[in-house]
């Protein structure tokens, strides 16, 4: 049985979040909890995701939003504990406008090929990102991705209630991994 993580963003995922939902509707899901939603750090964040990972009884699925997509980038480029792939929905750019001072540390972000098969989710869209940037990342991480259209910033504000598309991605992306 795949297990799963969900790492939401800066100011985590509330009530409306499809991640939230999610959960509701699988208590097996877990989600990661660093010291502090509001003021991430970098450093705490992927101490936090290494414990999450390291709790799984196999390697988990990261299902990243927004900031915590670049978390992944940074988690993944200092360590080699084994995940089985990552989702990774809204992926910002920290050079956006949008993009939270308080976050100036994920900035940096790694450009190398993820070593865990990866997709990246994208909205023509999203404030925080460009739909070029989303797809450079994609070139540089070796991450397949899919363009959802004008859905914002893929959040609980995007109106998606329980995001069944999102559901649908994430089963095809476990199934390309199992080779199913």
């Amino acid at each position: 049985m795949t297990e799963f993580i969900h790492l939401p963003g800066i100011g985590n995922s509330g009530e409306a979040h499809w991640q939230s939902r999610w959960e509701l509707a699988d208590p097996g899901i877990r989600r990661f909890s660093p010291a502090s939603w509001d003021q991430p750090d970098l450093a705490d964040w992927i101490a936090a995701l290494d414990r999450a990972v390291g709790a799984a009884t196999t390697p988990p699925v990261l299902v990243a939003h927004s900031l915590a997509c670049l978390l992944v980038a940074h988690w993944q480029k200092q360590t080699t504990t084994a995940v089985k792939g990552a989702l990774l929905v809204a992926v910002p750019d920290p050079r956006s406008l949008a993009f939270p001072a308080e976050a100036a540390a994920f900035a940096s972000v790694p450009e190398h090929r993820f070593r865990f098969p990866s997709t990246i989710v994208a909205s023509t869209n999203d404030p925080y990102a460009s739909l070029s940037y989303v797809q450079a990342r994609a070139a540089q991480w070796g991450s397949e991705l899919v363009n959802i259209g004008a859905s914002g910033h893929i959040n609980g504000a995007s109106n998606l209630g329980d995001w069944p598309e999102g559901r649908r991605i994430l089963e095809e992306f476990c199934a390309q991994m199992t080779g199913s």
